[in-house]
C-alpha cells in the first residue's frame, strides 16, 4: 500500500535539502515509507554489521552508488549526527531519509542539532490521505482502532497489540534513551495521559496518583513531547483579562490507545465527538508546526477547539464537531468579540460538501476535513 502524501511530501523536502528527518511514534510507518522510496538501499542500524557501515562514514558515502538512501534507527550510531553532517556538506548528490522515533534532541548522541542541514517530517498516525491509500474510508474504525497501520487493519480490536506497542516503547525508546528508572510511575501516568487527553493539563493533580513529584511529572510530559506521544498546545490570547493565558491543554497522540484504556469496544456520538477533535489536530499536525496551533478559553469557560496562528495573518477559529447539528456559535461569537478578524470554520464528519452560514453578522464555513486542510493550505 503506497502512502502517497507522505511520499511526496519527503521528495518534496529533497529539493530543497539532501538530508530528511523521518520522525514518528514506533510502528507509524515509517521502515515500511522507507522502502517503498528507496528500495534496497535500506540501512537498519538495529543490526550490528550495518551500524559497522558508519564508523567511516566518509568512506561509506563515497563507495555509496544509489541516489536515495534510508538509514533506519539512526540514533543507534554512536555519533549519529556527524554521519549526517558528513552527508549533507560533502555528498549532497546522495539523499539521505534518517528515521528515528524522537525528537533530535532527544538523544546526546545528536551533538549537533543540524540547522539548516535538513528538514523534517513528522509521520503522524493514519490521516485522510492514509485511509484512502489503505482503501478503507471507514473514519469510525479509524477512531477505535487508532492510526498506527498494522492495529488499523487488524480485524478485531488488538488489545493485546497495544500493550506488547507499550513494552517496546518503554524498552527501545524510554529505557534507552532517557534511562527513566521508575517504571511504574512512566507507565501510570502515560495511561493516565491518555484518559484526561484534551484536557487542560497540571502537573500536580497527577503527582499523588504516579506517587513522584510534580517536577518528575513535568519531566515525563517533555520526555512524551519529545517522543511525540503527546502535543502541548498553548492558549491563544492577547493578554486580555478575560482569557486563559498560561494554562497548556495536552492531547494524546492516538485514538486507538485512548479507547483501549478507556475500555470502550464501540463507540458512541459522545464518544465520537471527543474522539473526533483528536482526528482534525492529527491531520493539521502532518503538515502545520505545532507551535502555529493554540486553543483558546475565556475564564467563563467559553472554548474554542484549536486557533492557527501564522505569521503575519489573522487568526483561524477551527471548531471540531461529529455533526453540523451540534454547533453553537457562542463562543466563537465570543472569541471573534476579543479577536474580530479572521476566518470561521465548523469540521464535520457530516459534511460532504462545504457550506456558509451567518450567526450574528459572523460568517462560519462548515467544511469537510479534507477541505480544511486544503483551506488552511491557502
Amino acid at each position: 500500500m503506497v502512502r502517497e502524501y507522505w511520499k511526496q511530501t519527503i521528495l518534496n523536502c529533497f529539493s530543497e535539502k539532501s538530508v530528511l528527518w523521518l520522525t514518528g511514534v514506533r510502528r507509524a510507518g515509517k521502515t515500511t515509507l522507507c522502502k517503498d522510496i528507496v528500495g534496497e538501499d535500506f540501512y537498519d542500524c538495529e543490526l550490528p554489521r550495518i551500524r559497522k557501515l558508519f564508523v567511516d562514514s566518509e568512506e561509506f558515502f563515497k563507495n555509496c552508488k544509489a541516489k536515495i538512501i534510508a538509514i533506519d534507527e539512526i540514533h543507534r550510531l554512536e555519533n549519529p549526527s556527524e554521519v549526517l553532517k558528513i552527508a549533507a556538506d560533502y555528498f549532497p548528490n546522495i539523499k539521505v531519509i534518517a528515521t528515528g522515533s524522537s525528537t533530535l534532541s532527544a538523544t546526546k548522541k545528536f551533538k549537533d542539532s543540524l540547522t539548516d542541514r535538513k528538514r523534517s517530517v513528522f509521520l503522524t498516525p493514519m490521516n485522510s490521505y492514509d485511509l484512502v491509500a489503505f482503501k478503507s474510508e471507514n473514519i469510525e474504525q479509524r477512531i477505535l482502532k487508532g492510526g498506527l497501520p498494522p492495529f488499523f487493519l487488524s480485524k478485531k480490536l488488538p488489545e493485546s497489540g497495544y500493550q506488547d506497542w507499550l513494552d517496546s516503547f518503554w524498552a527501545k525508546d524510554i529505557e534507552e534513551l532517557f534511562k527513566i528508572e521508575n517504571k511504574s510511575a512512566f507507565l501510570k501516568f502515560f495511561e493516565m495521559l491518555a484518559m484526561q487527553s484534551g484536557g487542560m493539563f497540571e502537573a500536580k493533580s497527577f503527582s499523588a496518583p504516579c506517587g513522584v513529584s510534580h517536577t518528575t511529572i513535568a519531566n515525563y510530559l517533555m520526555v512524551m513531547e519529545k517522543t511525540h506521544i503527546a502535543y502541548r498546545l498553548r492558549p491563544f490570547h492577547k493578554r486580555s483579562s478575560k482569557e486563559i493565558v498560561a494554562a497548556p491543554k495536552v492531547y494524546f497522540f492516538d485514538t486507538g490507545f485512548i479507547c483501549y484504556f478507556q475500555g470502550w469496544n464501540e463507540l458512541h456520538n459522545q464518544e465520537l465527538g471527543f474522539l473526533w477533535e483528536h482526528i482534525v489536530l492529527n491531520e493539521m499536525l502532518g503538515f502545520l508546526p505545532k507551535e502555529l496551533i493554540h486553543y483558546w478559553r475565556s475564564k467563563s469557560q467559553q472554548e474554542i477547539d484549536f486557533v492557527v496562528k501564522k505569521r503575519g495573518q489573522k487568526p483561524i477559529a477551527i471548531e471540531c464537531k461529529w455533526k453540523e447539528s451540534e454547533f453553537d456559535p457562542k463562543s466563537l461569537i465570543s472569541f471573534r468579540k476579543l479577536h474580530p478578524e479572521g476566518e470561521n470554520f465548523v469540521v464535520t464528519q457530516s459534511n460532504a460538501r462545504d457550506i456558509k452560514k451567518r450567526f450574528h453578522e459572523l460568517d462560519v464555513q462548515f467544511v469537510s476535513l479534507k477541505s480544511l486542510i486544503k483551506k488552511l493550505n491557502g
